[in-house]
């Protein structure tokens, strides 16, 4: 067992996965969620994974009944108590983030060091909700976290040398790959990705088919997956409102949202999650 106590802040796709990300790498971790069907559909899911990984081979029943004896779940804030680390990964609204911290500030411990799974908001405005800002900081994973190799590490304004230290030698040490972003819209990853499947649907919008789109970005450029393709598995709606985050942080036209992509959020055109986005789905 390590010596850091960790707790996830949200039992979503994301939460759930970072949570199974630090118990297969040793971590005791709580999960909470104020909803208990969300608890009970991410600790579903990690056995589901956990009992695949038995049936492939890739573990055996007594290491899965091990890891799973890390986990434990909550739906009350009490259980902050004596945790060293907090990863927040709530929806990715600025008000609910602001929101989540000042409560985890009001029931943690002061050791207790605070980071956001956000992928492209203000660590620095999501700090000031804290009497902590130098316990603050930003980690984002990426879907699906347990698979992923990246992990960004974001610093705000007030984030102390110590902290960012004590959180960079925990990331690696749960089996990420790091790499230190600038606390601006996007960060690394999204401030390239998400413009190329705007600009996507942008080719759409004029004319072309999604299929030879993503043909020409996969044999063209060898991606493993086309932009459209991927767009569609992120989620029309959330990549939407990523590239208008970008436009309304950087105010600059060159990251202007393709207006196909609003009114396809507005059809309820989503992506998988839908059924239909640049393709249907079953």
């Amino acid at each position: 067992m390590k010596e850091l106590k960790i707790a996830v802040i949200g039992a979503g796709l994301m939460g759930g996965g970072i949570a199974q990300t630090c118990i297969q790498a040793g971590y005791e971790v709580v999960n909470i969620d104020v909803l208990e069907p969300a608890l009970e559909k991410a600790n579903n899911t990690i056995v589901k994974l956990l009992n695949k990984k038995v049936e492939k081979g890739r573990m055996t029943a007594e290491e899965k009944a091990d890891i799973l004896s890390r986990l434990t779940f909550s739906t009350d804030f009490q259980s902050l108590k004596g945790i060293d680390l907090v990863i927040e990964a709530v929806p990715e609204k600025i008000e609910i983030k602001k929101e989540t911290f000042s409560k985890i500030d009001s029931y943690a411990d002061e050791k207790t060091i605070i980071v956001s799974n956000t992928s492209g908001l203000s660590i620095s405005e999501i700090a000031s909700t804290t009497k902590r800002p130098e316990k603050v900081m930003g980690v984002h994973f990426f879907y699906p976290a347990p698979v992923m190799k990246l992990a960004e590490l974001i610093r705000g304004i007030a984030t102390s040398d110590e902290t960012y230290e004590l959180v960079k030698a925990f990331v690696i040490d749960i089996q990420k790959e790091v790499v230190d972003c600038p606390e601006l819209p996007g960060f690394i990853v999204n401030r390239i990705l998400v413009p190329m499947m705007n600009e996507a649907a942008f080719l759409v919008m004029e004319g072309c088919k999604p299929e030879d789109v993503d043909n020409a970005m996969r044999l063209g450029a060898n991606h493993p997956m086309g932009p459209l393709e991927l767009c569609d598995f992120v989620g029309i709606d959330i990549m939407l409102a990523t590239m208008k985050g970008l436009y309304e942080g950087f105010k600059d036209s060159k990251y202007r949202p393709c207006p196909l992509l609003d009114n396809m959020v507005k059809a309820g055109c989503l992506g998988r999650k839908s059924g239909k986005g640049f393709y249907e789905y079953k």
